[in-house]
């Protein structure tokens, strides 16, 4: 993945606005008033993070008791995996070509792991479960759009990436 040193710079550099709508795999995901609203309610998270992440994992193995096997740290390690690997990808909202690459590399990782199409959808149900929660009022009906959209593409690359036999198992 990248450096601590490249997740460091990422979360200072994090642009508030694109001059474009962001392209994964060639289509036009998200606008850049989504984008400022996408990185507006990570923003708000950043006290809590990692208790916004351990209750994404919580709702995550509640809704899918099947998951936890997936996971070999302790969850408050892999939270601080999440909020790390969120950040970075959502500080290369700009660059489409790093996001699709890192993105896919992360497809690949996965499904290595055993992680199947089916907990791609438990994830995106429990990811915005857990911002509606953490975020209250500001989740609102355009972030929850803007988020779903963004997920279902990242995932959507995720998916093309991994093994042929696990993108329909």
């Amino acid at each position: 993945m990248y450096s601590r040193l490249h997740f460091r710079a990422s979360c200072r550099t994090l642009p508030a606005t694109i001059p474009h709508a962001t392209a994964l795999n060639g289509e036009e995901v998200v606008t850049p008033q989504d984008i400022a609203l996408i990185r507006s309610n990570f923003a708000q998270l950043h006290r809590r993070k990692i208790e916004t992440a351990c209750l994404f994992y919580e709702r995550l193995f509640t809704t899918m008791p099947g998951t936890r096997v997936l996971f070999k740290t302790d969850i408050e390690a892999q939270a601080a995996k999440l909020i790390e690997t969120l950040t970075v990808a959502l500080a290369m909202l700009n660059d489409p070509t790093g996001l699709n690459a890192l993105l896919a590399r992360l497809g690949e990782r996965h499904s290595g792991y055993g992680v199947r199409p089916a907990h791609y959808e438990a994830v995106r149900s429990a990811l915005l479960w857990t911002l509606e929660t953490s975020l209250g009022e500001a989740f609102t009906a355009q972030a929850r759009t803007a988020w779903s959209e963004l997920y279902d593409q990242m995932a959507a690359t995720m998916l093309a990436a991994a093994t042929p036999s696990q993108r329909t198992a």
